[in-house]
């Protein structure tokens, strides 16, 4: 059996799926649960600082957007950090923490830009014997327009600032939680690292609108006539969610960093994906506000059979497996051509295939042969671009299949060339150098 026990910045937990910062880990009643049901750690939602609890709406705080079964695929929410008593918070913690000593507990914080709030607030978090801290630096919405969350997230001199604040006067390791609203996310990764970081944890909430009704003429969700932006999440983020993993991963500055994925987990494959790209363990939200904490078992179970099939015997062996795989557009091999192949004994005829290549792409699959309906590639005019794969409601029907060396490439009339070529040495390239080795 598969070994999927976690060990992150010295964060130890028997499996590497744990719970994000949000209403799920709001109080004991909460993660006690989570944890039965088998959740690995929980990262309980943002503390602030002492004094008047944060203000919530009392009205909608999530709008969402589905697909054609209703099967949610995005969540916006307007909910704020916790709006609980700071020492309730404490003490229910300290007293998780005692009695699930084998889980990890991580502790969200969120506090003004003053070195002294975090100098408070660090050493009654620490008394609570929490695993570490992740320091909110994501959140975009209400906090954002005091001062916090994505505030200083998207300033990398603040992050290096607090982060380094925060390892002057800490033992607990530190994670730092990117936003993603902002155009390089290596940048603030390279802060968080300059400042001393020993992880980030990537992405928080997109923001978003996510409807309009249009009876009333306000942004959903509605309150009292009125809507706000809000932060996105689910299983629509998970490409953005991964691309950022990828490039924290794969730039030379901070390849290395520790990473914990977030963004619209959901399946094992989910988990195992964002793995591969770099992650060190991964962080569910939405999932678990949509199908309960016993999703987790799930994921826990096909996540071991996958690794047991695939003869991979711990968490190391895929995690950061497909980085070096993730390149620039420019060193992607001009050379690859590769051709759509439709399996007739596998075809309904639906026609999709046809239309979408005939109406939007390159005319290269017919609708009709000797009079009958009839779907088959052109290949003299198909460019591989895997469109009609992604059309085909019938799974395998269509698949691209990659031309040997030496073979005839009939809509360009040349065969295949064996050697490896990218666009810094093509001769249309007016900027063309030797590419690196």
């Amino acid at each position: 059996m598969a070994d999927i026990r976690n060990n992150f910045v010295g964060i130890k937990s028997p499996n590497p799926f744990w719970l994000a910062s949000a209403p799920p880990t709001d109080k004991a009643y909460n993660v006690e649960r989570a944890f039965k049901a088998g959740w690995g750690g929980v990262v309980w939602k943002t503390l602030g600082e002492e004094g008047p609890p944060v203000v919530n709406v009392n009205g909608p705080r999530y709008g969402a957007i589905w697909g054609a079964d209703r099967r949610l695929l995005g969540l916006n929410n307007i909910e704020l950090i916790t709006d609980r008593d700071l020492q309730v918070n404490l003490r229910e913690i300290k007293q998780v923490k005692k009695d699930w000593p084998d889980r990890a507990i991580v502790v969200s914080l969120m506090v003004p830009c003053v070195e002294d709030a975090w100098k408070a607030i660090l050493p009654v978090v620490e008394d609570t014997e929490a695993d570490g801290i992740e320091l909110n630096f994501g959140c975009p919405h209400g906090m954002s327009e005091r001062g916090m969350g994505a505030a200083v997230g998207q300033v990398p001199e603040y992050i290096e600032m607090v982060v380094r604040w925060c390892k002057q006067n800490t033992r607990m390791p530190v994670i730092t939680k990117l936003t993603p609203n902002i155009t390089d996310v290596r940048k603030p990764a390279r802060a968080a690292l300059a400042g001393g970081t020993d992880a980030v944890s990537l992405i928080n909430t997109i923001n978003s609108i996510t409807g309009v009704d249009l009876d009333s003429f306000a942004p959903q969700p509605t309150i009292d006539g009125k809507g706000s932006h809000g932060g996105y999440c689910g299983p629509a983020v998970k490409p953005i969610a991964m691309n950022m993993v990828a490039e924290i991963a794969r730039d030379p500055e901070t390849h290395g960093l520790p990473i914990s994925g977030i963004g619209g987990i959901t399946t094992w494959r989910d988990a195992a994906e964002f793995m591969a790209l770099g992650a060190g363990n991964v962080q569910v939200c939405t999932a678990a506000m949509t199908y309960g904490f016993k999703i987790v078992q799930e994921m826990i179970a096909g996540l071991e059979n996958w690794m047991d099939e695939k003869g991979h015997a711990s968490l190391s062996d895929i995690i950061g497996r497909a980085t070096p795989n993730v390149t620039d557009w420019q060193y992607l091999n001009l050379n690859y051509v590769a051709k759509a192949r439709i399996d007739q004994d596998a075809c309904i005829k639906c026609g999709r295939c046809h239309i979408a290549c005939e109406d939007t792409s390159h005319q290269a699959i017919t609708a009709m042969v000797n009079g009958a309906r009839h779907f088959e590639v052109i290949e003299a005019e198909c460019v591989g671009c895997n469109l009609c794969v992604n059309v085909c409601p019938v799974e395998g029907c269509i698949t691209m299949e990659p031309l040997t060396a030496g073979a005839m490439d009939q809509r360009t009339g040349k065969p295949v060339s064996p050697v490896y070529a990218n666009w810094t040495t093509h001769p249309n390239n007016p900027m063309a150098k030797v590419a690196a080795e």
